[in-house]
């Protein structure tokens, strides 16, 4: 399985980014698409997860209300909508699959292919 996250950039507090990740290979063996994030010195951390068929989300508290996730079954592609950006939203965000059917989603080590990550901004 391929990931390829694209959509961040540098942009102000209250803004809003639409990052996306198109799957492509065997994407058959994945159920779900993890979003992380990873801001400097800091942990990779759960943002939000969406399941292929259900269309079933999670998301961290910290982005409740705010972010949104969507999927197009057609194209393999989540999107994350992310809307009234703050600064501690400042990251390189992640998408994620896992490699088999499994009960968690907010961590790291549920998760067995990732995209090579783009950077989002958010300034004050």
């Amino acid at each position: 399985v391929q990931l390829q996250a694209s959509g961040g950039g540098l942009v102000q507090a209250g803004d809003s980014l639409r990052l996306s990740c198109a799957a492509s290979g065997r994407t058959f063996s994945t159920y779900l698409m993890g979003w992380f994030r990873q801001a400097p010195g800091k942990e990779r951390d759960f943002v939000a997860a969406i399941r292929w068929i259900t269309g079933g989300t999670d998301y961290a508290d910290s982005v409740k209300g705010r972010f949104t996730l969507s999927r197009d079954n057609v194209k393999n592609t989540v999107y994350l909508q992310m809307n009234s950006l703050k600064p501690e939203d400042t990251a390189v965000y992640y998408c994620a699959a896992p490699s088999r059917l499994g009960i968690g989603v907010k961590l790291v080590s549920d998760y067995a292919y990732w995209g090579q990550g783009t950077q989002v901004t958010v300034s004050s």
